[in-house]
């Protein structure tokens, strides 16, 4: 008889969507059919390339042996050039900041900080399945709140209202949004500036992406419009400037002192427990975030002809409509059917090779069908995909036409 080991309770409800899809289509593809990857947002695996200084000033740092642990929260090149970058982004009342193994370890450290179990987050449904993952991990009550895709995704407010109870601690946003490529707006983030202000709540405001922006339009940081409301603003270096696999990240933390003192110091007892972050790619911060943007003009050039490319094909397959994305790489299409959008991924990919990631793994209003596609790929894959993905919802439609909504 074997005795397995068994694991732990928190790890069952623990998925990644954007990840798990990809056994299904390692299944496929050693059959030699062609793969068609629109799954994983890394500019690297495309016609994109980081900013020379930022490379240049990494290599440096190795080559001057700068490879040991670096200070628990970050090396102080790194702390006072996010500090500028705060400041540029009109954020005040700051009063820590820390650069982490990511931002996903800056948001995995905060809410370790922040919530008890038995205690609950504001989620955006859709959102990013890490936050997901995360509050299994902590045994954290699960909060969703809906984004309104009729009014372009921002996050609904009436819906949050209803949802604040005693035991929330906090809400997150994700702005611009992955996987609906949402940005919110002023009076949308002002709005929930108010409540979490008369809440008592925690803003973790997930801006990974506020430099990749369509059509001129501006970010807005939330923790710029009152510096009083408790907000933590997470960065890094993996998707403005193309290193995903640098992991370099950070938390910004500004607000009133006085509310913010115990949890700023909870955080720094687990930043130092973790003892650093990558070490030499911590100089690559500086020349990043102060250094010339060149790289962004570019790829904001092929991003937007990719974006509009990508709304245009989707919209124009009959049971298929995708909201414009006004910032970050990603679409979110609707699909008008019954049946679950992961059996529609899955047979997608077996059938044609196209892999995309369901939109159930990111949450969805219930009833609604999605589909997250990354338009990083270059012109013609895009359209060769799109292109795959219309004729065989043309099919899907007629193997089950009673699952197909009219």
């Amino acid at each position: 008889m074997i005795n397995k080991i068994k694991p732990a309770i928190r790890t069952e409800n623990i998925t990644y969507a954007v990840r798990d899809i990809v056994v299904l289509a390692n299944q496929v593809a050693k059959t030699g059919k062609e793969m068609l990857y629109l799954n994983i947002g890394d500019p690297n695996l495309y016609d994109f390339a980081p900013p020379k200084h930022l490379v240049d000033a990494t290599y440096q740092a190795m080559l001057k042996n700068l490879n040991g642990y670096a200070p628990s929260s970050g090396i102080k090149e790194a702390v006072d050039a996010i500090e500028r970058e705060a400041e540029r982004k009109g954020i005040t009342n700051v009063h820590d900041i820390f650069v982490t193994t990511g931002a996903s370890e800056a948001i995995d450290i905060c809410l370790t900080a922040l919530v008890n179990d038995g205690e609950n987050v504001l989620t955006p449904t859709p959102g990013y399945p890490l936050y997901t993952a995360i509050a299994s991990k902590l045994q954290m009550m699960e909060n969703p709140y809906y984004l309104n895709e009729e009014n372009g995704w921002l996050p609904d407010i009436e819906d949050i209202k209803s949802k604040i109870n005693d035991k929330t601690k906090a809400i997150i946003l994700i702005n611009p949004n992955n996987p609906t490529g949402s940005l919110y707006t002023k009076e949308n983030l002002q709005q929930i500036v108010d409540l979490a202000l008369e809440h008592n709540l925690v803003i973790f405001a997930d801006e990974i992406y506020d430099k990749l922006l369509f059509d001129g339009k501006k970010h807005i940081s939330i923790a710029s419009l009152n510096k009083d409301v408790s907000c933590i603003t997470f960065g890094g270096l993996s998707k403005n400037y193309m290193v995903p696999g640098f992991r370099i990240g950070w938390g910004i933390v500004s607000g009133r002192k006085e509310v913010l003192s115990d949890f700023i110091e909870a955080v720094n007892k687990i930043l130092r427990a973790r003892l650093s972050a990558n070490h030499p790619e911590q100089y690559g911060i500086k020349p990043s975030l102060e250094g010339n943007h060149d790289h962004l003009t570019e790829a904001m050039k092929k991003l937007t002809r990719r974006r509009d490319l990508t709304v245009e094909m989707l919209n124009a397959i009959p049971g298929i409509s995708c909201v414009k994305p006004e910032g970050a790489f990603y679409a979110f299409p609707k699909l008008e059917m019954k049946q679950p959008d992961a059996h529609f991924v899955s047979e997608l990919i077996r059938e044609t090779g196209v892999v995309v990631v369901p939109g159930s793994g990111f949450g969805e209003v219930p009833g609604t069908k999605h589909f997250r596609v990354v338009f990083l790929p270059n012109e013609q894959i895009l359209e060769k995909a799109y292109k795959a993905i219309g004729e065989f919802f043309v099919k899907y439609r007629e193997k089950y036409p009673d699952l197909v909504e009219v």
